[in-house]
């Protein structure tokens, strides 16, 4: 049992899956996953094991923003010897390519904030994806013909920002999208030597304020979530 984590060893799979909202933990490890059973609700940040496919899998909620996911990956990497972990979220879409709905794989994940002090380490280090898990997820992708989109994401620690223009530096660098959690754990899996991706469906639009409603925020990701759990399962 770790600080935030209410299970014991071994009741938490190998391969985990983190959406941000715990109750979208629970969405998923209900709908796709055969006999869940859920392991912890401390601070009613759900987890839950159950099996896809006949693998077992874990979902986990991570909580919003670098410091929620910091903890949370770092005590499944640390105190359960979590091996693979896929962040399933959503993200605002920086390049007019891209529409609502896509999937963005994130190969990397530059960051405004300071998280990697906690490793010792200058903003020059790139957080980046497990090339394994990055190469299943192009397979699986071009496999169920899905919408997705690979290349540098940004993760943020303020939602709103109020700098006029703030988004044009990253817009012009060719970052896919902006979200608030990738950066926290890719640093987290490679001082642990694991494996981890971070994906997500863009919910909204910051160049032409297009936007998902709450409940598509919730509801319209089941492909994504069903993409995840091939990836990780494989």
């Amino acid at each position: 049992m770790s600080t935030h984590i209410a299970a014991q060893r071994g009741e938490i799979a190998s391969r985990v899956l983190m959406p941000g909202d715990p109750l979208r933990a629970k969405y998923i490890a209900e709908k796709f996953l055969d006999s869940p059973r859920q392991y912890s609700q401390v601070r009613n940040m759900l987890g839950f094991t159950g099996t896809y496919k006949g693998v077992p899998v874990s979902i986990q909620g991570s909580g919003m923003g670098m410091p929620s996911m910091g903890i949370y990956s770092w005590e499944l990497f640390k105190e359960y010897d979590v091996e693979q972990v896929v962040r399933i979220g959503t993200a605002g879409a920086f390049q007019n390519d891209i529409s609502l709905g896509d999937i963005i794989l994130s190969i990397a994940a530059s960051t405004d904030s300071n998280f990697h002090r906690a490793f010792d380490l200058p903003p020059s280090y790139a957080p980046s994806a497990s090339w394994e898990l990055l190469k299943k997820a192009t397979a699986v992708g071009d496999e169920l013909k899905l919408n997705y989109r690979a290349g540098n994401t940004l993760s943020v620690d303020a939602f709103y920002d109020t700098t006029d223009g703030w988004f044009n530096k990253w817009v012009n660098m060719n970052v896919l999208a902006v979200e608030m959690e990738a950066a926290a754990l890719y640093l987290n899996a490679a001082f642990h030597k694991r494996d981890a991706l971070a994906m997500m469906t863009i919910s909204d639009h910051i160049l032409t304020g297009e936007e998902f409603t709450v409940e598509q925020r919730m509801y319209a990701n089941d492909n994504m979530f069903k993409y995840a759990l091939e990836i990780i399962t494989r």
